[in-house]
């Protein structure tokens, strides 16, 4: 009589093989989603280099730069290979700068303004946003474009504007207003860059409260320091520290926006796990990191280098998905609205500072 004997294989073994499948597994799908991304990623940062290149050596606000450079290779988002990595550069990308840009705050910063102006600058910025919204009603706009184009005039310019717009609901008009609000902000934060120095020494301020208006009023952290330091090392600082406390501003801004569309939309479908978006709660957990005294120079400056190359990669990206041709579409309301914006903030922190403080 033949005995047969079965061969099986024993299960740790099996296990090892399934493990190992799944690993390799993981790893070739993980391949090819770099491989799908990484044209548009590459093409967004040559776009923002060519932008700081010509940034650096003529004086072009770089945020601008990339978005029209961008702009003229919008046919790169339309169909191709580099369609998904742009749409991952102008959202993912985009999320991972805002969140890095805590590592330029500290606690001790934003604390030695004092209580006082303390409370005129976030009031200022409640205010601004409020604004937004009432002109944005009173102009035929969307109340979501009030709150959009509010925040970046009362917060922090282009920055502001993406991360708000990181969680506003999204809709076909969205990314036009985005780079709309860009655009204009930035427009404005260079003008005021050069009109509002001389603005300020015509009213008589004082070194410090100069450095409050500037800091309090101009939009993009770039054209503050530019400002600032032009007039005197004293109000280079104190605008700079203002400014800060301006950009600190993002995370109740923001996580308050996130509960409101949370419940705006909670009849649409299930809430998402998280109230407040991801990138927030790592900006808050920089904030802290930066200062907790744990991080060095070196590496506040290359989170610092990070965060700008991730934000001028991902305008880069945004621009490729705009036409010039829907921006022109926008009108002559949300432009009026920008600009009523920054001329309420610029009055309010002038009269503030020059008969309050």
């Amino acid at each position: 009589m033949t005995i047969k004997q079965h061969h099986t294989i024993p299960p740790m073994h099996s296990q090892s093989v399934d493990e190992a499948q799944q690993s390799t597994s993981w790893l070739v799908r993980r391949q090819q989603k770099l491989n799908l991304l990484l044209p548009g990623i590459i093409a967004s940062l040559i776009v923002a280099a060519s932008a700081s290149f010509l940034s650096e050596h003529y004086g072009a606000p770089v945020m601008l730069m990339a978005l029209l450079l961008g702009m003229a290779l919008g046919f790169l988002s339309e169909e191709g290979r580099a369609v998904a990595g742009i749409r991952f550069t102008s959202s993912t990308i985009l999320r991972i700068g805002v969140a890095l840009l805590g590592m330029r705050i500290t606690l001790e910063q934003i604390l030695s303004l004092g209580g006082t102006l303390m409370a005129v600058v976030i009031g200022a910025v409640f205010l601004t946003i409020s604004f937004g919204i009432l002109l944005s009603r009173l102009l035929g706009q969307s109340r979501d474009f009030g709150v959009l184009s509010g925040g970046s005039v009362g917060i922090c310019g282009a920055s502001a504007a993406l991360a708000i717009s990181a969680v506003l609901p999204q809709n076909k008009d969205s990314e036009r207003n985005t780079i709309f609000t860009v655009i204009s902000v930035t427009a404005l934060s260079t003008i005021a860059m050069i009109a509002y120095p001389p603005i300020a020494q015509w009213f008589g301020l004082d070194a410090q409260q100069a450095g409050v208006f500037l800091g309090a009023t101009i939009h993009d952290v770039a054209q503050v320091v530019g400002a600032g330091y032009s007039m005197s090392d004293e109000t280079g600082d104190t605008a700079t520290v203002v400014k800060l406390l301006r950009v600190a501003m993002l995370v109740p801004i923001v996580f308050s926006l996130s509960l409101l569309m949370r419940k705006r939309g909670a009849a649409d479908g299930p809430r998402p796990a998280l109230p407040l978006p991801l990138f927030i709660i790592f900006f808050v957990l920089f904030v802290a990191i930066n200062s907790s005294g744990v991080a060095s120079t070196q590496v506040q400056e290359f989170a610092g280098d990070v965060s700008r190359w991730c934000l001028i990669t991902a305008i880069a990206a945004l621009g490729m998905k705009t036409s010039l041709k829907s921006l022109l579409e926008v009108g002559w309301r949300p432009a009026t609205l920008l600009v009523s914006e920054t001329l309420f903030l610029a009055t309010l922190i002038l009269f503030a500072v020059k008969w309050l403080g």
